[in-house]
């Protein structure tokens, strides 16, 4: 055999490859332009991304951490007063009376008037509870419902009424 290439030429390696023939051609011109171009564009995108924009996934993660929307925060004792445990009586009587019951002695949810709470009845805790819910006993979260001001005026009426800690 000579050095010299020969287009359509059976390599002969159908012995190793089950039966299957093999030619030895060149790839086609737009093939391989394809293929430089795209190494071409990688190297320069990577220039670009790196070294010019000076662009990461770690500053575009910490840009969207810094647009999405807040959660609103718990904030324990936002409400008291008279005002605020009038106010948190009167959204627990439109929200809350069908499970804990107008005297806060309960019926489907807990009773709110004894000293055992399962979840804390501190004000913190019971701004939490409200906000976050217990989804596997039945109570929805009132936190996008009601609002975190709200939420501490229930949790002052709760708590001043019901004999919280």
């Amino acid at each position: 055999m000579s050095d010299k290439y020969v287009p359509d030429q059976i390599l002969g390696h159908s012995d190793e490859a089950d039966g299957i023939e093999e030619y030895d051609n060149a790839l086609p011109a737009w093939w391989l332009g394809l293929f430089a171009f795209t190494v071409v564009f990688g190297v320069l995108y990577t220039v670009d991304y790196h070294f010019i924009s000076h662009r990461s996934q770690v500053k575009e993660y910490t840009a969207e951490l810094e647009a999405a929307p807040k959660p609103a925060a718990v904030v324990a004792g936002s409400a008291s007063g008279p005002e605020a445990i009038e106010a948190g009586k009167a959204i627990f009587g439109a929200n809350c009376v069908g499970c804990h019951g107008a005297d806060l002695h309960g019926g489907v949810g807990p009773d709110l008037t004894d000293h055992t709470w399962i979840h804390g009845g501190r004000l913190p805790d019971i701004e939490k509870t409200i906000t976050t819910g217990v989804p596997e006993k039945g109570m929805i979260t009132w936190g996008p419902i009601l609002g975190p001001q709200k939420i501490a005026q229930v949790a002052a009426y709760v708590h001043e009424a019901g004999g919280g800690e």
